[in-house]
């Protein structure tokens, strides 16, 4: 250029015609040049905004940028990843007929916020995941049909704001849990649907899917789940609430104490509290009477003592002995109010001792009545149904046997026998409705249910479970269950079945020679402790599970 401006005036008018001139000439030639080819993977055809490909290996990424529509046709391969057509953010129209595809993961569309139409038909498609269609905000009309779906992700179309059309015929659908959100999506939404047909179960088998009435599905089950492990055998477990704060009370001959344990909300676990010296305890027995904590520690050998709690010297004292001429091997005890009064009832198994009732008055406990002598009791329940407090003492001796309360003599008076089980081990009760039960274990036998029936007692049900010294009926929230131990085999969870008016397997827990089940809800937490007398004390936690989800 300075050269330009050097020259005469004439020469540079002149120098720059040229120059333009040749420049015309430049884009005159172009002009008559045939346009460019897109560039094209070879096993597909395009043109500036189309593409059709057969047999790829992978989806195609060396093609136009403004390509709007895409075929692929028999395709080499069978798995669509994340973002696999994020390369072609002008796409509008994409059709994956026939081919070999199995699987769509997430985010497999990404980034086509234009795409409105979407087909995936008559490939072997088994699995989608729940966001496949992430980003397609644009997609008005999507077809799987003719592929191998079971089941859809719950809320797999949510992302699909404006569909319109949705074409889902020709898959194998499971009609059960998994498939209930789409039966109430279909019943909402504005999407155009053609007819889905079940193809299972048998009773749903050519059901059309809109039709289905969501109460058929029952989605909503539940499940024992092992959430703590107190790493040390134990004989008995018993919660309690004490100065607004929950507690956990452990027999534990093993370690010759009565063990225990505080409730940490903020952890959500079970922590040491403080530990009572009892070295053959069969039974740790909190009492909260006027505000004031005791505990009875049954002991095997030595004697059984109670225990008070000081809240000033944050420890336990002992506040008397229970009479080893009466009480010689405790095995049970059970603590309740009759009219007002405070009581505790102990089980002998000695054949010398006798099952004992204790009352409390003022400062202590003092014994009130001998129940049962000389017949090697093993478990007490009381039951105060219908006004009329009872104590059932069952033996490994002779058959159950009903005590009721007198008001006239301040004292139980035997009513009856349970005669159908001569050898109960343990006794528990429930109520269903307006029906009472009796739940009875044998470590010989057949374990049995029985029912009231306002003169005597009928079997309702036996429950094979030879070695079994522990069982519990407990409700969770509307479920009631069963926990039946065994010394030769694992723990059973029944579950009562309302229609039948029997029990039903649910579960099995791994659990070692239990010698005592606990229902304890903890906050939100429903536990169930399982006291072993060879292993560790489990704690399983009951959680509700929507099948649907």
């Amino acid at each position: 250029m300075l050269g330009l401006w050097a020259l005469p005036q004439g020469s540079g008018h002149r120098l720059l015609e040229l120059s333009l001139l040749g420049f015309c000439l430049i884009l005159l030639g172009d002009a008559k040049r045939p346009p460019k080819t897109p560039p094209c993977p070879p096993s597909c055809s395009c043109t500036r905004d189309t593409a059709f490909c057969v047999d790829s290996k992978a989806v195609p990424k060396n093609l136009p940028t403004e390509v709007i529509s895409l075929t692929l046709v028999n395709a080499a391969f069978s798995e669509i990843h994340d973002g696999a057509f994020s390369h072609l953010p002008l796409l509008q129209f994409l059709l994956l007929n026939s081919n070999k595809f199995t699987l769509i993961g997430d985010n497999a569309f990404m980034g086509l916020s234009h795409l409105q139409y979407l087909f995936i038909e008559n490939n072997d498609i088994w699995a989608l995941s729940r966001f496949t269609f992430r980003g397609l905000k644009s997609l008005t009309h999507l077809s799987l049909a003719n592929n191998n779906l079971q089941t859809l992700p719950r809320d797999v179309f949510q992302p699909l704001d404006i569909l319109s059309d949705l074409d889902l015929r020709g898959n194998s659908l499971i009609c059960d849990c998994k498939v209930k959100w789409l039966v109430e999506w279909l019943a909402n939404t504005n999407t155009t649907v053609a007819p889905i047909y079940c193809a299972s179960p048998p009773r749903f088998q050519e059901h059309k899917v809109q039709d289905l009435p969501l109460r058929e599905f029952d989605c909503i089950t539940t499940d024992f789940v092992l959430y703590q492990t107190l790493p040390f055998p134990a004989v008995s477990a018993e919660p309690f609430l004490y100065a607004s704060d929950l507690y956990l009370a452990l027999a534990q001959p093993s370690a010759s104490a009565c063990t225990i344990l505080k409730w940490d909300y903020v952890e959500r676990q079970l922590r040491d509290f403080d530990r009572i010296p009892a070295p053959s305890a069969v039974h740790c027995k909190p009492l909260v009477v006027d505000g004031q904590l005791y505990m009875v520690a049954a002991q095997l050998f030595g004697g059984s003592y109670i225990y008070h709690w000081d809240p000033n010297t944050t420890r336990f004292n002992k506040l008397q002995d229970i009479d080893p001429e009466r009480v010689r091997k405790p095995n049970d005890l059970e603590a309740f109010r009759i009219e007002g009064d405070w009581f505790f009832a102990i089980a002998d198994s000695s054949k010398a001792g006798a099952t004992s009732l204790y009352r409390w008055h003022q400062n202590g406990f003092y014994s009130h009545q001998a129940l049962h002598a000389w017949h090697r009791d093993t478990d007490l329940e009381f039951v105060d149904g219908e006004g009329k407090p009872r104590l059932i003492v069952s033996s490994s001796s002779q058959a159950p046997v009903i005590y009721q309360w007198s008001r006239a003599q301040k004292q139980f008076v035997a009513q009856g026998e349970v005669s159908q089980v001569p050898d109960a081990q343990a006794v528990k009760h429930f109520r269903a409705g307006r029906d009472s039960y009796l739940c009875l274990s044998r470590y010989i036998g057949d374990s049995k249910i029985l029912r009231w029936e306002g003169t005597r007692f009928s079997e309702v049900q036996a429950l094979p479970s030879r070695g079994s010294l522990a069982l519990q009926p407990f409700l969770v929230g509307e479920r009631r269950y069963l926990a039946l131990g065994s010394d030769f085999s694992f723990t059973q969870i029944y579950q009562w079945d309302e229609g039948r008016q029997k029990f039903v397997r649910f579960q099995e827990l791994a659990v070692q020679a239990p010698r005592a089940f606990c229902y304890m809800p903890a906050g939100d937490a429903q536990l169930l402790l399982a006291p072993s007398f060879k292993g560790q004390t489990l704690v399983y936690r009951h959680v509700v599970v929507d099948l649907s989800a």
